[in-house]
């Protein structure tokens, strides 16, 4: 089953990774992971996609209210939806494979295993390895309805003034928290230094499988799932005036994370025979059998 699309009004995105082919674009590291090309070759899909990244980004700047999040943490974060073993779980993720990705067509376990792979490769702790395997199962979002605007992309405050770094910042103007004099102010509902885990982020992926995985994993893992697509923040020093020196201090574990998401992936499929017995006992030291998702 490939990924569902209700409509390019909703969807404009080719794929969910297409997100990913702009911040290869803004974010080029010449410490990339990934040794088989150039990061810049990644996600090739020609200047035509960049009309469907606007139009994304577009939509997520319009419709990513404070009430909208607070509505979808209300109905998501119940898990009510289905419970569902580890595996049983990468195999309904797999469902979002999609034929558009021009760089691979490996499902999203592989993709996952490669992000893992290498952080395994650089000796990092077995906690961080788990980290890189599950980062993305937020996305299973899309598979329980939700258009691409409100699963992936950059994630930002809300409760306050959007910050002009994040990208096309341009199309907050329609959003109706934009001229709400609660939320459109520097610090909006938030006071100087409140600290992250009182500031109420955009709804997608990352907020999802923080909650999902927040009893089970080190608080460095936690930061790494719940911020790891915060760009506005660990690129650009966006919200830092909201940031304790604790948060800050954490954020050092979120840089560390970011270059084995953006470009680890590669065309050659991990052996999952070979690696299937490490990673079931990596599993079942840190997760319970099953997950309520």
């Amino acid at each position: 089953m490939k990924e569902a699309i209700k409509s390019t009004q909703e969807n404009p995105l080719n794929s969910l990774d297409q997100w990913e082919d702009d911040l290869l674009a803004r974010y080029p590291d010449p410490k990339a992971i990934s040794q088989e090309k150039d990061t810049a070759a990644f996600r090739n899909y020609e200047t035509p996609e960049k009309a469907s990244v606007k139009e994304f980004y577009r939509l997520q700047h319009l419709n990513q209210t404070y009430d909208f999040v607070q509505q979808k943490r209300a109905e998501y974060l119940k898990f009510d939806k289905m419970e569902m073993s580890v595996w049983e779980a990468f195999d309904f993720l797999n469902q979002l494979v999609d034929d558009s990705d021009p760089d691979t067509d490996l499902d999203q376990l592989q993709h996952l295993l490669q992000t893992s792979e290498a952080i395994r490769s650089e000796g990092h702790p077995d906690w961080m390895v788990l980290t890189g395997l599950f980062h993305d199962m937020g996305k299973v979002l899309c598979l329980f309805g939700e258009p691409q605007w409100a699963v992936v992309g950059d994630s930002y405050p809300v409760g306050c003034a959007y910050a002009d770094k994040i990208v096309f910042s341009e199309f907050f103007a329609e959003n109706p928290d934009f001229k709400n004099p609660l939320y459109n102010t520097k610090y909006g509902i938030y006071e100087p230094g409140c600290g992250l885990d009182n500031v109420t982020m955009t709804w997608g992926h990352d907020e999802y499988v923080y909650h999902l995985l927040k009893d089970y994993l080190p608080e460095q893992a936690l930061y790494m799932l719940r911020y790891h697509s915060f760009y506005p923040q660990h690129r650009e020093n966006a919200y830092a005036h909201l940031m304790t020196s604790h948060d800050k201090e954490m954020f050092k574990w979120v840089d560390l994370f970011n270059p084995f998401d953006l470009y680890s992936k590669s065309a050659v499929p991990p052996d999952w025979k070979a690696l299937k017995p490490y990673y079931e006992d990596l599993v079942a030291k840190y997760l319970p059998a099953k997950l309520r998702f």
